[in-house]
């Protein structure tokens, strides 16, 4: 706990200190939904979802590109909220009717706890063979209750708080669908409420990725076995890991854009300089997006992407005779590197 209380608390120094924390959030925000998404099943990939949303055409199903846009909604609904309510079972139910929308899952009542008995375990498998069994509907709301007070509660350090939460809401699994996803966006959700972090800067979904089946086998341990103790350990371990990873990744895309703003820097115009800052938000992007973002004619814009294409800062991406997209590979192969795990942090646990 301790290690990582001090790599979070570096997190948040270094996140106040960056040049341009609102700027660098957006992929990493992005990079969470789709790998906590990815947990869940879906396949699109984070290079597909800037791409889409920087105006490109990705072969990737629809529908799972709507999942992930639903989870950065969800997410940014959440945060926006915070300011003027506490984190509660209304605001979850609030979250959740974002995520679920118009994605599949939809049918099954977005925005409600469920009326109805669910379980977990292998598809096909029934309420008899099923691996867990969360609370059944008559007992929901008192395990509800519980957990709502429980989120007010600030007798434990935080980090062990958000532990036991994360773990209680995935037992009692209050919705027909969606559960994964909304226990994570929790974990970031109370990192802003309790103050830890300045903004949304570290996201578990990466290091439970990594660690999938470690993941579920620690959840299950804890309702199983109440091993308690290796959830934590587990937990923490995860914690410190991504603060270092989300580190280590903020400070090598800003020394790339420090770098392209200097080797771009002769000229009268700012255009390229302006755009090369847009790249910590999306890497992706078309040469209509960058006008209309800088408020610049369409033919300033091209100006700018020629300049940058020329440093070999950005490469074009598609062949498209109009709106070619066009993409800065550096930034997009920090944020796709998997997560670095070290070798044996699973193997102590088992």
């Amino acid at each position: 706990m301790s290690r990582a209380d001090f790599l979070l608390g570096k997190l948040a120094r270094e996140g106040n200190r960056l040049p341009n924390p609102h700027l660098l959030m957006r992929p990493f925000i992005t990079r969470e939904a789709v790998l906590s998404s990815k947990i869940e099943g879906t396949q699109a990939t984070l290079g597909e979802i800037l791409a889409a949303d920087a105006g490109a055409h990705v072969k990737q199903n629809s529908g799972e590109l709507q999942e992930v846009q639903n989870y950065i909604k969800a997410l940014d609904y959440g945060l926006s909220r915070l300011a003027e309510f506490p984190l509660s079972l209304r605001l979850i139910k609030e979250i959740h009717e974002r995520l679920m929308q118009g994605v599949r899952g939809a049918h099954a009542t977005p925005g409600e706890f469920r009326q109805s008995q669910n379980w977990i375990g292998i598809p096909g498998c029934t309420l008899h063979t099923a691996k867990f069994v969360p609370p059944p509907p008559d007992h929901l709301m008192d395990c509800l209750g519980e957990f709502e007070n429980f989120l007010y509660d600030r007798s434990l350090p935080p980090l062990i708080h958000m532990a036991l939460c994360h773990y209680q809401f995935e037992a009692i699994h209050p919705f027909l669908d969606g559960n994964g996803r909304i226990g994570r966006l929790l974990i970031t959700l109370l990192l802003i409420e309790q103050k830890i972090l300045p903004s949304p800067l570290l996201y578990l979904s990466a290091f439970f990725e990594a660690t999938r089946d470690e993941y579920y086998k620690q959840l299950y341990n804890v309702s199983v076995k109440g091993s308690w103790h290796a959830w934590l350990i587990y937990f923490l371990n995860g914690v410190a890991i991504q603060s270092e990873d989300v580190l280590s990744r903020t400070e090598r895309i800003n020394e790339l854009l420090n770098q392209w703003k200097i080797d771009i820097a002769r000229g009268s115009s700012q255009v390229p300089i302006d755009i090369v800052q847009l790249l910590a938000v999306n890497p992706y992007f078309t040469i209509n997006k960058i006008a209309k973002d800088l408020m610049i004619s369409y033919s300033t814009a091209q100006r700018g992407v020629q300049k940058l294409e020329a440093a070999g800062i950005i490469k074009k991406t598609s062949n498209n005779k109009r709106d070619k997209v066009y993409c800065a590979i550096e930034i997009l192969n920090i944020l796709e590197e998997p997560t670095k795990i070290k070798a044996g942090i699973c193997e102590q646990l088992a």
